[in-house]
């Protein structure tokens, strides 16, 4: 095999920049259906991306006998049900984030897709991209000497949709997206805190909406403890008056201040002075992470974000959300 032929099923917003084109542009990767409930939008999609193919029907895209692995766009409360189907088909599967409702979820996966001994990969895409991997390049080579503390700040306003209780968007609604915002951003940078220092082994949070606009927490706090000793706290509120996106990696020899959601330099700060790094966003952020991929299925690397790393991630959100 020299290809991937990849499926998509839930062509949303998010495939139509950040994801679907990595499909296209990544070397020895093809895109050749995607699916949407609604048959008109998959065929719009289709047409626009250049697809050969669309289903209205998700089992009749994983059925497909020249589709090879799919990638799973859909609002998470779909990605279990999803997944078992391209498990017992014996499909590889990308899920976006995050992996599931809940641990639970994600544990049902990652052993169906272990059974099987079919790969199962997750979008925590920053585990690939450039900008990121320079970050955790500087952490491991010592810039900042033995790390100690890292703490992640979140801060933004309400969104004016999440005002009206009657239709509140489906990110909000904790039954189809298995909670708020903390859960669809404050996962991403749990899952590069994982990728930078390995797993958390101890977590406390506490967890409210103050705005009482919706049934999803707005303000949340945590404080936790990875297994190599170092220590960690975040403090999410997506109520705030204002924003802030800040992580902060303290070693015995400087820190590395940067954010995660925009393309602002990050700062080396040690004895020597101050280092501002900046590092281009590619055009398509999760191609990246869907090279790796491909290279893993064609037998050429690895991929670092995998059912058993997200799996984790859903783990300490469970904990910090107390469910």
């Amino acid at each position: 095999m020299t290809n991937i032929r990849w499926g998509i099923l839930g062509c949303g917003d998010v495939t139509e920049v950040k994801s679907g084109p990595g499909f296209q542009k990544a070397e020895g990767s093809q895109l050749v259906a995607v699916m949407r409930r609604n048959g008109e939008l998959a065929r719009d999609y289709a047409a626009r991306h250049g697809v050969p193919r669309w289903y209205d029907d998700a089992a009749a895209l994983i059925a497909d006998p020249d589709v090879d692995a799919v990638y799973i766009a859909t609002p998470p409360n779909a990605h279990q049900q999803l997944a078992l189907l391209c498990a017992a088909a014996g499909k590889p599967c990308y899920v976006e984030k995050p992996m599931a409702l809940n641990h639970t979820e994600s544990l049902v996966m990652v052993q169906a897709f272990a059974h099987r001994q079919v790969p199962l990969f997750v979008a925590y895409y920053r585990r690939a991209m450039p900008r990121f991997l320079q970050i955790r390049e500087r952490v491991l080579d010592g810039s900042i000497g033995a790390v100690r503390y890292v703490n992640l700040q979140l801060h933004q306003p309400q969104a004016a949709e999440e005002l009206d209780p009657a239709s509140p968007p489906w990110r909000v609604n904790p039954e189809i997206s298995g909670g708020g915002r903390f859960v669809d951003m404050g996962s991403h940078q749990l899952d590069f805190l994982d990728y930078l220092f390995g797993p958390i082994i101890d977590v406390n949070g506490h967890a409210i909406c103050h705005s009482g606009a919706h049934a999803a927490e707005d303000t949340v706090s945590a404080s936790f403890r990875f297994a190599n000793g170092v220590l960690g706290s975040g403090a999410w509120c997506f109520a705030a008056g204002d924003s802030l996106d800040r992580c902060e990696i303290i070693g015995d020899k400087g820190r590395i201040v940067f954010s995660t959601f925009d393309d602002q330099p990050f700062s080396l700060i040690t004895a020597a002075g101050e280092e501002h790094i900046e590092i281009p966003t590619p055009a398509h952020v999760q191609q990246p992470l869907i090279q790796s991929m491909v290279n893993a299925l064609l037998g050429r690397g690895e991929c670092p974000s995998t059912g058993v790393s997200a799996a984790r991630t859903d783990a300490v959100i469970d904990r910090i959300l107390g469910r």
